[in-house]
């Protein structure tokens, strides 16, 4: 692996990005935005209990749409394939891709954050910072979600498909709508596997229960376990190429 390829293939795709002012709003601006209807929409109470998790959720869906769309394109337009006949290993590629994103993570989450605490208000019992690090570990979750998906994509109407295919479910069963304790039992068990769920459940434990990074520490570990592994199995759709 190359750090100077690496930081090339970063730049390559921040400096796409940049020339993309709906990608820029749907990253930065949006997610703001639907935290502000959210508070108008519950109340100053109810966005205390809803706001922390939901500031940690938005960037997953945000980023997988990104994340799929980006490397679709790169797929379907021939860039990958050539990138491929090039001395650029697998590891540079989706490691520049991933501190392209992360980047992009970061400033999406503290753009969201900023809107909630200081805009909206928004109280929670434990760290803001840590919530805010969580929110940028569920963005790189979704990220290496959207790059897996979109290995199985062949348009990009069929990338954005897969958004309510794999993570909307998982919003609906984490526990932010109902308990998962009063769901069937079927449900509860398949909730508990999924990689939201334990997202929802530090972001809850830190905005609600006040815990640190001590009472976080197995999910956190479980996000960071998951999204590599999502970046290992869409290392295996990249194909070297012969020039």
């Amino acid at each position: 692996m190359s750090v100077r390829i690496t930081l090339a293939t970063a730049a390559r795709v921040l400096e796409q990005i940049r020339h993309d002012p709906r990608t820029i709003a749907l990253l930065l601006v949006v997610p703001g935005l639907l935290l502000a209807l959210l508070h108008e929409m519950l109340g100053s109470a109810q966005f205390d209990r809803l706001g922390g998790p939901m500031l940690g959720l938005f960037p997953v869906i945000t980023m997988f749409l990104v994340t799929s769309i980006a490397m679709l394109r790169e797929r379907t337009t021939g860039t990958l394939e050539r990138l491929m006949t090039l001395p650029l290993g697998k590891l540079d590629l989706l490691g520049g891709y991933g501190i392209a994103f992360a980047l992009l993570a970061t400033a999406q989450a503290l753009v969201t954050a900023a809107v909630a605490f200081l805009a909206l208000g928004l109280d929670t019992a434990g760290s803001a910072a840590l919530l805010v690090g969580i929110a940028v570990l569920n963005a790189v979750l979704g990220s290496a979600l959207g790059l897996l998906a979109s290995a199985f994509a062949s348009t990009e109407f069929q990338a954005v498909q897969f958004m309510p295919a794999l993570v909307l479910p998982q919003i609906l069963l984490c526990g932010l709508l109902v308990p998962r304790d009063q769901m069937a039992a079927g449900l509860d068990a398949f909730a508990s596997v999924l990689p939201l769920t334990f997202a929802f459940d530090a972001l809850d434990a830190v905005a609600v229960g006040g815990n640190g990074i001590a009472g976080v520490a197995a999910e956190i570990a479980v996000l960071a376990g998951v999204s590599a592994l999502a970046v290992g199995l869409g290392a295996l759709t990249l194909r070297r190429r012969t020039a």
